[in-house]
């Protein structure tokens, strides 16, 4: 997994227009963050304040995010107005989009972390599991704390991802994996039925079951949010997935960074398992490697590769080998 990088989930018994409206206002940190306290308020969408990452306060600044699928937002962090160096981006995912038809209610809440390995401190990154675990939950109480529930209410999905760097052009990657076509080339686990083209094709599973695989791409903010559908028409069975395709030189704030970050978000059932489509995480985790793979070829960066799943920064690449003393 992309080691720069932190993603935790939540199930939230309310519904997605209020937890939105609840997430856009900065001074309801406040209530279920560890520390990160509104002290004063800089203009409609920014506030300063303390942190539970810094002896220094911060400037905390909110945007939303436009997407006719679902509702988003993105905080933004930094030691100067207008300079921040964090960025939060948050999905949240309607349980009609997960599974079509459902008549569960609530919402499902995904929030992605990025700290530049060029800024983060020890303690950030040792820490940043841990709080902002505890504060997803503390956010999922205050919410349905409101809507009158003593205890947390489960859902009938838990979220999963694979997060992995490509040193690639993001614009190549998106134009790499909108294509059907391709998923001949970094998939495994499906083969193709006849000619592909465009933006959905009917392939067969590794049990030769029929299934439609549907990719589309919308533009989110400064990336970009890639959808890919199985649909197994002879079960009516839908497994959806999001990829986030996001410039390193934005999630990092470093526009010397190149590449960009995969970030997979995928749904799987709280209770028994799916009988078709991909079983586990790791079946995405294998086509993220051939994807990263393909496209760092395809961008003639052979050596990027074999640095692993991780971003490193241009400066530290640059830096000369250590050789061992004799």
């Amino acid at each position: 997994m992309e080691k720069n990088t932190f993603a935790t989930s939540a199930y939230i018994a309310t519904s997605p227009e209020t937890a939105f409206k609840y997430l856009c206002s900065l001074k309801n940190l406040d209530d279920w963050t560890l520390f990160s306290r509104m002290q004063e308020q800089i203009d409609e969408d920014t506030w300063l304040g303390t942190a539970s990452g810094y002896h220094r306060n911060l400037y905390y600044h909110v945007k939303k995010l436009e997407s006719p699928l679902f509702y988003g937002i993105e905080w933004h962090c930094g030691l100067e107005y207008n300079q921040y160096f964090q960025v939060y981006p948050v999905l949240l995912f309607p349980p009609e989009y997960i599974e079509p038809g459902t008549d569960e209610k609530g919402v499902y809440f995904h929030w992605l972390s990025f700290v530049d390995p060029g800024r983060q401190t020890q303690m950030i990154m040792q820490g940043i599991h841990t709080v902002h675990t505890s504060e997803c939950r503390s956010l999922k109480a205050n919410l349905e704390r409101r809507e009158g529930l003593k205890t947390a209410a489960k859902g009938r999905y838990f979220i999963n991802t694979d997060t992995i760097y490509v040193d690639a052009p993001v614009e190549l990657g998106v134009e790499y994996l909108k294509e059907v076509k391709n998923i001949d080339e970094w998939a495994h686990l499906v083969r193709p039925v006849g000619e592909l083209s465009g933006q959905s094709g009917d392939f067969l599973d590794e049990y030769d079951q029929k299934v439609t695989i549907s990719v589309r791409v919308h533009s989110l903010s400064k990336y970009y949010l890639l959808e890919e559908e199985y649909f197994y028409p002879e079960h009516n069975f839908y497994q959806r997935s999001v990829a986030l395709l996001i410039p390193a030189a934005y999630s990092f704030a470093d526009p010397e960074a190149t590449g960009f970050i995969l970030h997979r978000i995928t749904f799987w059932k709280n209770e028994g398992q799916f009988t078709h489509g991909k079983l586990q995480i790791e079946d995405f985790g294998a086509e993220s490697m051939n994807i990263k793979r393909f496209l760092e070829a395809k961008a003639g960066n052979l050596k990027s590769f074999d640095r692993g799943m991780s971003y490193i920064p241009v400066h530290k690449l640059q830096q000369p080998e250590l050789v061992g003393s004799h």
